[in-house]
Formats: C-alpha cells, structure tokens, sequence
C-alpha cells in the first residue's frame, strides 16, 4: 500500500490545463480568444438592455443576470490561465484558493437559480399570458434576483468551511487551472466524509431540485402549445422560449457529466475538458445564442447600430 505522506501546506501548485508548457501556452491563447468573445458577448447583451426600452421586460433584466454571472464566472474561473501564462507563476496561496473556490461555487448556484427563475417567467409569459404583467412585477423580479445571492452564499458555505479544515495533504500540486472542489478533495489526507455526506444531501437535493424547478415549467408550457390548433402559432410559440431551453440544456449537459466522471472517477484530464467547457464555451454562447436566435435582441442591435 502507498504511504501517505502527510504535509501541511500553506499553498498550492496548479499544474494548468495541460502539464505541458509549450501546450500549455498555446491551449491559453485559445482560452484567452474565448474569453474575449465571450466578455464582448455578454456585455455587448448588458448594453442592449440597459439602452433599449423594448428590452426593458422581466425576461432581459434576468438574461441580464445571467451575463453578469457568466462574465464573473469565466473570469474567477480563468483568470489563473492566463496569469501562469504571462508569468510562470503558478503557485496560489490556502486563502486565495478557498476564496476562488467560494467565489466560482457561489456563481455557479446563482446561475442554477436564475435558469429556474428564468423558466417560471417563460412558463407566466406563455400559460398565463394575460396575468404576466401582474404576476412578474418589477418587485417580484428584483426580488428573486437579489435573493439568489445570500441563498447561494449561504448553500455553499458549509462547505468552505469543511474544505477549510483539512489540515494535510498528500500533495501541494493540484492537477487543475483553478481550484475547484473535487481536486482539492483528491489531495486531502484528512477526513472527507462529513464534506462528501454533505454534499451528497444537500448539494444533490439543492441541483436537482432545480433542475426540476426549470424542468417543469416546460411540461405545461409544451402542453399548452400542444392545445394550439395553428402550426404558425406553435412554432411562434416555442420560438420565444427555444432560446432558453438550448442554455438550458448547454448549462445542465456540462454539469451532469462533469458529476457522472466524478462518480464514475474518470481520470482528471476528461474532468478538466468538461470543466473548460462549463467555464469556457458555455458563457461564450449564452450571448451568442440569444442574440441568433431573439429578434427582440436583433432588433435592438440593428436600432443601435443605425442610431
């Protein structure tokens, strides 16, 4: 059996997206590109919003959280990438590690919330058209908005707390470009099993819970186009949500595989891979599709460019 040394460390080496420096180098130049997309993208939706009186509905002022989630997700995420890129320095303090872990969990809760949210304004705007201004008043939106951030903040911090009790590890290199949970875990040698019950209670109860908030909603909405006799409207009907689902599926697919590689204990470079996705691709085409697929967005944008 392999001895387990145990060491106290003050801070940790993370190895990157690839052990590789000049891989390493050039996978960091196609992260930065994707990132500079994705920050354009979602500001340029912000602007939209914020500019635009026809955008100024329940649907965009969530769709603006979203981007502002997105755009501080991807960069607490990366910002290590490119940073280890400019300067070598890949080594990152107990502190600073926790905090970015917080920080990227807390984000990523928030995220689930406003998809949920998100549908449940879909669902009043097509099934209960005639009550949607009273029921998704501008009190309730700000509401839910502004309540999502001490839920989420509240939700992961029992974990943080149980992260921040390990006190050895196997190991100082953690084999990922920022410090995310499972790796973390991976290299403890203090007792884990209070933090995986934890988890497995409460984070699985909290995701899944909803997913099936999100989820539902769409039951009654494709119910309700299926009432629809004409085939215009009900393609005119679920074009105005196609959007969201198509984010939808973007968000969950990622997740739910990077937690099926977990449990199944693939090897860390697919969990890396899925990770990029998530923190990558998926905050680069939220805007993207929203902006292709919206003709209110569309519209928005030709109004400002001819302005």
């Amino acid at each position: 059996m392999i001895s387990r040394n145990r060491t106290l460390i003050e801070g940790f080496r993370l190895i990157g997206v690839s052990d590789v420096p000049e891989l390493q180098v050039v996978i960091s130049l196609l992260i930065l590109l994707i990132y500079l997309i994705s920050l354009v993208g979602n500001l340029t939706l912000l602007l939209l919003v914020g500019l635009d009186v026809h955008l100024h509905t329940p649907m965009y002022f969530f769709l603006s959280n979203l981007s502002v989630i997105d755009i501080s997700s991807s960069t607490t995420a990366l910002h290590k990438i490119f940073a280890i890129a400019l300067t070598q320095n890949n080594m990152v303090s107990t502190s600073a590690c926790l905090t970015q872990l917080y920080i990227f969990g807390t984000l990523t809760i928030n995220e689930i919330s406003i998809l949920a949210t998100m549908s449940f304004d879909r669902y009043v705007a097509i099934c209960r058209p005639l009550h949607y201004h009273t029921v998704m008043s501008r009190r309730l939106c700000v509401l839910l908005a502004v309540l999502s951030w001490p839920f989420a903040f509240l939700e992961l911090l029992p974990t943080i707390v149980l992260v921040s009790r390990f006190t050895c590890y196997i190991s100082k290199e953690i084999d990922h470009y920022f410090c995310d949970l499972l790796p973390l875990r991976d290299i403890t040698c203090s007792d884990t099993s209070l933090l995986d019950l934890y988890i497995e209670i409460f984070g699985n109860i909290f995701v899944f819970t909803l997913l099936f908030l999100t989820i539902i909603p769409y039951v009654f909405i494709i119910l309700s186009i299926l009432r629809i006799s004409s085939s215009v409207g009900r393609h005119k009907t679920f074009y105005t949500c196609s959007s969201h689902i198509m984010v939808v599926m973007l968000f969950y697919s990622s997740l739910i595989l990077q937690y099926i590689v977990a449990i199944l204990g693939k090897n860390i470079g697919s969990n890396k891979m899925l990770s990029l996705f998530n923190t990558a691709i998926v905050p680069m085409m939220n805007p993207l599709i929203y902006s292709l697929k919206n003709k209110d967005v569309k519209s928005a944008l030709q109004r400002k460019l001819k302005w």
